[in-house]
């Protein structure tokens, strides 16, 4: 077929379109909310998927949390009533992997990491609303990749001498010192009913999606001072109403991450007193397994949009299929004259199979370049996070082509069985 005939039957195609003008507005509309819908939310969910993905890689490719129970957890089918049941864990559990692991080379602990214990923070005639007050380590910055924007973390004395030092994540900072641009190294402040020096202020940390999740909604104190302060858990191993746990596991560079894990896995087992048959009452989690779990979702969120979308080009096919059948009829004669010249019956039905495909394409471009200016406009307006991969075009004329050829296929057959001789009967 040579390059005249296509060129004719795109230009056949276009004055389809003119002719009828209200069908195929209608017909091309069905489309581009169809592919509209696909390229628009899929540059958003791309965008949040993105932005996740380099929230989560700042823990570190070798990074283990040992936790009560996590997301993953919940994902993988366990009972919530029966994780919430588990056993918590205490700051001697981190002892205990510190001392019996020799592959792990830094171990944390955090206490109140899921905001267990929040208070409002003061300074002079400032307040912050309520905080999550964190205990740690002084390996805290290390094993969390954050980096200090002034002042210093506090030591492994100040620890182990549970000195009321504190580190401020950057909310904290920006609503007690931002507006007087004060230094705050040095400075007091009130957590609760006792007053902390201020030795550092961490950076911003990532926050999923450029939304305000509170990720630097936090004040860091050392884990021994939260221990006493706030009755979290004790070394002793023994709880006093604080929640669980999470301790923070790094292996040395020589050691691999699935050693690390194992040698972890057997000292908690022991220590929970678990017979060979139990599972584990404990998550260990890495960034691999969260970065699994987030492809779960954004997979079943993007088959969700897809089935959505498939019913506005359903509608959208339908109408293609209707016009089409209209344009069969009206164009009878002319199809009758093209088969006595000559003309095969696979011609006539490419012919009316590629104006179908041109009408949805159509609505497929308008549909790409809509939903693409509405994720822009989006990301302007609130500053989401939007991703245009060149495969959502892709997908959007892929789409729009594939319902051209569907729905389009009845007519086209239908125009290429036409007798001629009955054809040029036609009036």
């Amino acid at each position: 077929m040579n390059r005249g005939l296509i060129g004719e039957i795109v230009r056949m195609a276009l004055e389809t379109l003119r002719a009828n003008k209200l069908q195929s507005g209608l017909t091309v509309l069905g489309v581009v909310i169809g592919i509209t819908s696909i390229v628009g939310v899929t540059s958003l969910i791309r965008g949040l998927d993105q932005s996740l993905r380099s929230s989560i890689n700042s823990l570190g490719p070798n990074t283990i949390i040992i936790s009560k129970f996590s997301e993953v957890g919940l994902a993988s089918g366990e009972n919530f009533a029966k994780m919430m049941r588990r056993p918590n864990l205490t700051s001697a559990d981190a002892k205990a992997i510190e001392k019996l692991a020799p592959s792990v080379n830094i171990v944390d602990i955090w206490l109140g990491a899921n905001n267990d214990v929040q208070e409002r923070v003061f300074y002079e005639g400032q307040k912050t609303r309520a905080m999550t007050i964190m205990g740690a380590t002084d390996e805290f910055a290390d094993v969390n990749f954050v980096k200090v924007q002034s002042g210093r973390f506090f030591t492994r004395s100040e620890v182990e001498h549970r000195r009321r030092v504190a580190v401020l994540g950057n909310a904290v900072y920006e609503a007690l010192f931002s507006e007087s641009a004060l230094d705050p190294i040095g400075k007091k402040v009130r957590v609760g009913g006792a007053e902390y020096t201020v030795v550092g202020v961490l950076e911003k940390r990532p926050s999923p999606g450029g939304f305000d999740t509170g990720a630097d909604n936090f004040v860091v104190i050392p884990q021994t001072t939260h221990e006493v302060m706030f009755n979290s858990t004790l070394a002793s191993g023994r709880s006093r109403g604080g929640g669980s746990a999470q301790i923070v596991v790094v292996p040395y560079d020589w050691a691999t991450r699935d050693q690390a894990m194992h040698e972890v896995e057997e000292i908690m087992r022991i220590r929970h007193g678990l017979k060979l048959d139990e599972p584990n009452d404990f998550d260990l989690v890495t960034r691999d397994a969260i970065l699994q779990l987030l492809d779960q979702i954004s997979r079943a969120v993007f088959l969700v949009l897809v089935t959505i979308s498939s019913i506005a080009l359903m509608v959208g096919g339908i109408g293609v299929m209707a016009i089409m059948m209209i344009s069969v009829t009206e164009r009878t004669r002319e199809i009758g004259v093209r088969k006595a010249l000559g003309a095969r019956r696979l011609e006539v039905l490419f012919q009316f199979l590629a104006e179908a495909v041109v009408v949805t394409s159509i609505g497929g471009l308008l549909g790409i370049i809509l939903g693409s200016s509405v994720a822009v406009a989006i990301h302007l307006v609130t500053g989401f996070p939007v991703s245009l991969p060149w495969w959502s075009f892709a997908i959007g004329i892929g789409f729009s082509a594939g319902v051209g050829i569907f729905f389009g296929m009845v007519p086209a057959v239908r125009a290429s069985r036409l007798d001629p001789i009955d054809a040029l009967r036609y009036e």
